[in-house]
């Protein structure tokens, strides 16, 4: 009788907390995710449109008479369009994507299209993972992403290389979009970790912008690259900030909305702290930029405001129960976003009217803040008992580390929850040796059995 009598008192406990989760949940907006962060400046901020617009240039079948050009057109010049990769060239291993040499921005640009949902082998890219399954420089990162990337460096290896040494005060940049961006930013962590294979290229040379980045690497390793990838999230993107596995996201595609609503239900539940401890966990990468242009509560957008750090907790966890959580994904809603931003941002430092040497020192002034942001962002790392996070002043100096002679090899070969079987790897030829076969005529092809070590 007093269990029947307690009925009603339990439900009332239940009503209260599923209406106090809705509540939290429903004010909860992306917003809140970078408040605290810092302004970007026009200076770190402007090759976000452009390479937006490199990657839409991705689509076109010729870019000599454009379909689909956004307003001021692509800005780029097809004489200087070295190569175009379509899913025929690369027979499904990679999405397709372009090499172009941009004289007027120094920088020679690698831009990998995001998912097409009429191939199925993007579909085979994104399920050919699980959770532990690959670790790579003392972290976990995606499978099937690092495959992709692996056949790119491949392919292209010989073209970067006399690239990078024809033109010595070039950058090098890896971009991509959704899919893409996924396999530009392990794209950049093989490049950086085999610097011989493109004729010793300096790590400060080397940069990725992964433009509404997949979570494809583990935490430790999003924290340890922010020197040289940086991800851009326009305002409630949901794929950034869903920690379900890529492969289970589009696996359930056509019911999105109800994955993520669980999934927001589900990590409601898990304390940060255990999320921050679970070495497989993947995250988005690298430095954070974040365009927010609406707010709470209100219609239409604002002037777009660009926020960037480089979180260890905090790092997008939650997802927004938002009607633009799909939209804030598409590459061309980010494109025109991104150009509003900057827009805004150079024309507030030409109503300031700087002069060219305050400028300078400027730059050199924000160079030094986001050093010491990085090496901050590391030893929270540490703090917080990231799995296989370290303190670089442990191994060197810092400045060492930034010209990529890295002592990551001697770290994290265990950790808690990691698994006993999975190999890691980090040299090209054990890449190669663990994820393909060769061919007679000594062509990289995919194992047809893989299994675990």
């Amino acid at each position: 009788m007093s269990i029947i009598c307690g009925l009603p008192l339990l439900e009332c406990v239940y009503c209260l907390a599923c209406a106090r989760w809705a509540w939290k949940r429903c004010l909860h907006t992306a917003g809140h995710d970078s408040e605290t962060w810092g302004l970007a400046t026009a200076e770190e901020f402007e090759p976000v449109p452009r390479l937006c617009r490199y990657i839409l240039s991705v689509y076109e079948d010729d870019l000599r008479h454009p379909l689909w050009e956004p307003s001021g057109g692509y800005g780029i010049n097809p004489d200087l369009l070295l190569l175009k990769k379509t899913y025929e060239d690369t027979k499904g291993k990679a999405p397709p994507y372009i090499l172009y040499l941009d004289h007027d921005h120094a920088d020679i640009v690698l831009a990998i299209r995001g998912l097409n949902l009429a191939k199925e082998s993007d579909y085979a890219l994104l399920l050919d993972n699980k959770l532990g399954k690959m670790k790579f420089d003392g972290g976990y990162v995606h499978n099937g992403l690092l495959k992709a990337a692996v056949c790119v460096l491949d392919a292209e290896c010989e073209v970067l290389k006399q690239l990078v040494e024809e033109y010595p005060n070039y950058t090098l940049t890896f971009t991509g979009h959704s899919l893409g961006s996924g396999v530009a930013t392990l794209l950049t962590m093989v490049v950086v970790q085999n610097q011989d294979k493109l004729g010793n290229i300096e790590r400060k040379r080397v940069r990725c912008f992964a433009i509404a980045p997949a979570r494809c690497i583990s935490l430790n390793l999003a924290v340890r690259y922010a020197d040289v990838i940086n991800s851009v999230v326009l305002q409630d993107d949901f794929l950034p900030r869903t920690a379900t596995p890529l492969e289970d996201i589009f696996k359930s595609l056509f019911c999105l909305p109800c994955l993520l609503c669980l999934r927001c239900m589900r990590d409601t539940c898990i304390p940060e702290e255990k999320m921050l401890k679970d070495p497989r966990r993947l995250y988005a990468p690298g430095r954070l930029y974040h365009i927010v242009e609406r707010k709470p509560c209100r219609m239409g957008r604002y002037p777009p405001v660009v926020r960037t750090a480089v979180p260890v907790d905090g790092r997008f966890e939650h997802i927004v129960l938002s009607c633009n959580a799909t939209s804030d994904h598409a590459i061309v809603w980010i494109e025109r976003e991104a150009r509003r931003a900057l827009d805004l941002m150079l024309e507030k430092y030409q109503t300031m009217e700087i002069p060219a040497k305050q400028r300078m020192e400027r730059q050199e002034t924000l160079a030094r803040e986001h050093t010491e942001e990085y090496k901050a962002a590391l030893q929270r790392a540490v703090t917080l008992s990231v799995p296989h996070a370290y303190n670089p002043s442990q191994y060197g100096t810092f400045d060492v580390l930034e010209e990529g002679e890295h002592s990551d090899r001697s770290i994290g070969e265990s950790s808690t929850g990691s698994s006993q079987k999975t190999k890691k790897i980090e040299s090209w030829d054990e890449i190669i040796e663990h994820l393909f076969d060769k061919d007679e005529s000594g062509h990289i092809v995919h194992k047809k059995s893989h299994r675990e070590d």
